[in-house]
């Protein structure tokens, strides 16, 4: 008898308790093969009761809330903006009721009048008052020595400053005719620094010693600030006139803001 024969008969061991270890023995050996048959079906690829080690659960990712703003403009941005345009209303208003002419028109030469003065650094008020005495407003005005338009320049004199807008045909276009008047003007300011001089050369009157071009239109500039400036009360009025032969100081035509 070989020893597996003699394990599975217990033969060697008293019976009764070799029949107990070989029983024993034998359900140890078919509790095992029962594990293993059952691991192997489990770890089978497609079987639906397979086992799988435990897994960490992904989550689906969650964007980030968005807290970023849309950009905007500023508010004080805004209430320039807004604060602008009422003073071109205002403008265009006092314009239009005074000297007769459309509204919307008024509107587009008071912002011209603006856009010019930024430029070169100039005081828009004080350009609205030389438009008021020169032309009334009138676009097509021309006088006869040859000056035209609003600020009724003379082509035969300023004819290069009119080339970029192309040529002497261009004086009678308003943003045209604004910003070289402006730059004539300018151009006094720079070369006398008085004010009320650079403005009787404007108008070829230097000869003028009661300086009655200079007066009309700081008189006109002082109307156009008071559409503009709220009035104060007890305020002492600003001196009216400022003659050709005296320094004048104004916050937008400084000469020193000329060069």
């Amino acid at each position: 008898m070989d020893s597996t024969q003699l394990l599975c008969s217990g033969a060697g061991l008293p019976s009764t308790a070799g029949g107990r270890w070989g029983r024993r023995l034998g359900s140890t050996l078919v509790l095992g093969a029962c594990v293993a048959a059952l691991t192997l079906i489990l770890m089978e690829p497609g079987s639906s009761g397979r086992f799988q080690p435990a897994q960490r659960e992904v989550l689906p990712t969650i964007p980030a809330a968005i807290t970023a703003v849309p950009e905007q403009q500023p508010v004080t941005d805004t209430a320039q903006m807004q604060a602008e345009e009422a003073r071109y209303r205002a403008l265009s208003q006092f314009v239009a009721k005074r000297y007769l002419v459309s509204q919307d028109a008024a509107f587009d030469l008071v912002t011209l009048a603006h856009s010019a003065a930024r430029q070169l650094h100039l005081d828009p008020l004080l350009i609205i008052a030389v438009i008021a005495i020169e032309s009334r407003f009138n676009p097509i005005a021309e006088s006869p020595a040859g000056a035209k338009g609003l600020m009724q320049i003379i082509p035969k004199f300023h004819g290069d400053k009119l080339q970029p807008f192309g040529g002497e045909n261009a004086v009678f276009e308003p943003a045209a005719n604004i910003h070289v008047g402006a730059r004539i003007l300018k151009e006094y300011l720079r070369r006398t620094g008085n004010l009320g001089m650079a403005l009787q050369m404007y108008n070829g009157a230097l000869d003028d010693e009661m300086d009655r071009y200079t007066n009309k239109v700081l008189d006109e500039r002082y109307r156009l600030q008071q559409v503009v400036t709220p009035p104060r009360r007890h305020a002492t009025p600003p001196a009216k006139m400022q003659t050709a032969s005296s320094a004048v100081s104004h916050p937008n035509v400084l000469p020193s803001a000329l060069d």
